[in-house]
């Protein structure tokens, strides 16, 4: 089941523009994604997360274990960048270490639905806030990484005013755009969001496919930073998303009896973004390498998880019962 699971996702067309990418890069090919269109992509697909995960948010039925659910999901996204900040720090760079934190603070959404397409083979219950905490947990890593950057950026200036990092961290454009739309998206009524449903949702895979074409181009150019640090950033790649895991799948147990519910938070802990954190960090950290953080995302936290991550999260949420 989890080699088809594998198989369906490298088949999809988003992923395979990424190595279309890589694939012109080696072949010296001229392709390229004009910068003032990257820019539009970049900041279209963070408006279509935030938008369609406050619009997820605004139909949930707010119940203890929702609320629980949403606040260790936010903790979470803030604790996780954290530490992984810290681990790849001192190796790789405050640039790198920014973008790495935040994509492994953030989540994949194309783990997020291998994740229920395996609950649903299995015929395992989940609910349907789940989905806006996926959306949720996008913001507070994208932020955590961005203020971490501006901190640790000035090292050897003179120390800032804590608050005003603070500031330029939220006022960053890829995150007013994400959260700004994550607020829009909550409080806009159905009719009223439906009239932009078109281009919010339906374009989504579209404008997805080009940008991963742009990253698979731009990741393709800078592979030489990743093979150099190679052990290193694979090393994290695997174990970090499994200690992000396995510890959620326990600590899941007190939050709810549902296996659905817990499966789905602990895949989302243990995932890394390859879609909304690259847009963000094109943006707020245009120095760290994209041919670092997104291969380990993309290329090797992905699949770990699709072969080996799902079936073992299950396996210690079933051995550790719900608490209460």
């Amino acid at each position: 089941m989890e080699w088809k699971l594998l198989a369906d996702n490298l088949t999809n067309p988003s992923l395979l523009f990424f190595c279309l990418g890589l694939l012109a890069v080696q072949l010296k090919s001229d392709l390229e994604i004009p910068a003032n269109s990257s820019k539009f992509i970049t900041l279209y697909l963070l408006f279509s997360i935030g938008f369609r995960g406050g619009q997820e948010l605004s139909h949930s039925v707010i119940e203890t274990e929702v609320i629980w659910t949403l606040v260790v999901a936010i903790l979470l996204s803030l604790i996780i960048p954290i530490y992984c900040f810290f681990i790849v720090k001192k190796k790789l760079g405050v640039e790198n270490a920014g973008a790495i934190a935040a994509a492994y603070g953030s989540v994949s959404a194309v783990t997020f639905i291998t994740a229920v397409s395996f609950l649903e083979a299995h015929d395992i219950h989940f609910g349907g806030h789940m989905v806006a905490v996926m959306a949720l947990m996008e913001a507070p890593a994208i932020v955590a990484g961005v203020l971490l950057i501006s901190l640790y950026r000035g090292e050897s200036q003179e120390k800032s005013d804590f608050l005003s990092v603070v500031k330029h961290a939220f006022t960053n454009g890829s995150v007013v755009m994400i959260l700004g739309s994550l607020v829009i998206g909550y409080i806009a009524s159905d009719s009223q969001a439906e009239g932009i449903k078109p281009f919010a949702t339906d374009l989504f895979k579209g404008f997805l496919s080009i940008f991963l074409l742009d990253m698979g181009i731009t990741s393709g150019q800078k592979l030489k930073s990743f093979f150099k640090n190679g052990w290193f950033a694979f090393g994290f790649a695997i174990l970090i998303p499994l200690i992000n895991g396995t510890l959620t799948a326990i600590l899941s147990a007190a939050l709810s009896p549902e296996d659905g519910n817990r499966l789905l938070l602990t895949v989302l802990a243990a995932s890394a973004s390859y879609i909304a954190v690259p847009a963000a960090m094109k943006l707020a950290a245009p120095k760290a390498n994209p041919g670092l953080y997104i291969p380990m995302a993309l290329a090797i936290t992905f699949p770990m998880n699709i072969i080996f991550g799902i079936p073992w999260y299950l396996y210690v949420i079933h051995q550790v019962p719900f608490w209460f």
